[in-house]
């Protein structure tokens, strides 16, 4: 609807700028359409008249009666009032409504879609939590504001990638590793063993249940079997992590939202790629201080 009434307001600025009435040099106005807040001042309104009344050198309210004489005859617009120093209100009569709900019922869920996005490629990366503990409030929140965002982008025609960034490597994964450790020995958080800097969630209890109990975890294409080794370090960490990607994925799934891509930090040690982008910042460092030099 707000298309529509673009589409008249700016064919009476052209049939004013035909007439003489408006500059006819520069191209077409940028027409603003909002919803009123009040229904009394109508459905929509427009400030066009405001923001073309100095190039036009009239009075706002003057040009708006203008624009509202010069608007084309059509069938969605039942009543039109200016109010304040020149803002354009539109009451829409019955049949824009009935239209309206006839173009949902036929197009159903393509109702809104456009191509607006010309499927260029963007990638929303959203939740990426930590796996070292349970999703709360929070993630829950990225979650729906990640998803809608990306359900608002893919139905405009945008080719969206969806990406969870997963930060299974460092000083906090250490921590976690540390904290399953400590419970499979059967330390708990108030003994002076434990780890400084360790997970004091009773989840970590059931972590270490399971690495003991030499359970397998699966997320996604990833498999482990617990070594059941309470002085491995590497795979209660390994076992850990994954255990704990696997809660978080079943809890995203649960709430309906999905990833295309699931990166892992750790790959960017395991594949070189780091040392390759060290090395590849360096080296061109290196490049432009010689060519400094030269200059």
């Amino acid at each position: 609807m707000k298309e529509t009434l673009r589409t008249l307001l700016l064919e009476a600025v052209a049939a004013l700028r035909a007439r003489g009435e408006l500059p006819a040099d520069g191209g077409p106005p940028d027409v603003v359409i909002e919803r009123t807040r009040n229904p009394a001042h109508g459905d929509f309104a427009s400030n066009l008249a405001l923001t073309l009344a100095k190039a036009g050198r009239r009075n706002p309210r003057e040009l708006a009666q203008a624009l509202v004489a010069a608007l084309p005859a059509n069938d969605v617009v039942g009543k039109v009032e200016i109010a304040g120093p020149g803002f354009i209100n539109f009451f829409l009569n019955a049949g824009a409504y009935h239209a309206e709900l006839r173009r949902v019922f036929q197009q159903g869920g393509d109702y809104g879609r456009s191509h607006a996005g010309a499927n260029r490629i963007v990638g929303v990366e959203f939740v990426s939590a930590n796996p070292t503990g349970p999703l709360h409030v929070g993630h829950g929140r990225a979650a729906a504001i990640g998803d809608t965002l990306c359900r608002l982008l893919a139905a405009t025609g945008w080719s969206v990638t969806r990406e969870f960034y997963c930060n299974d490597a460092g000083a906090q994964i250490h921590n976690f590793a540390l904290s399953v450790q400590a419970r499979c020995r059967g330390i708990d958080p108030d003994d002076p063993r434990w780890p400084t800097d360790g997970y004091r969630g009773e989840y970590v209890s059931d972590v270490a249940r399971d690495y003991l109990a030499g359970a397998t975890v699966q997320a996604r294409n990833d498999v482990v079997i617990a070594a059941r080794d309470s002085d491995d370090l590497d795979a209660i960490r390994e076992f850990a992590v994954l255990w704990q990607r696997r809660e978080q994925d079943e809890d995203l799934r649960a709430f309906g939202v999905h990833f295309d891509v699931h990166f892992l930090e750790s790959s960017l040690r395991t594949d070189g790629k780091l040392d390759q982008a060290v090395d590849r910042i360096v080296a061109e460092g290196h490049a432009y201080e010689a060519e400094g030099a030269l200059w």
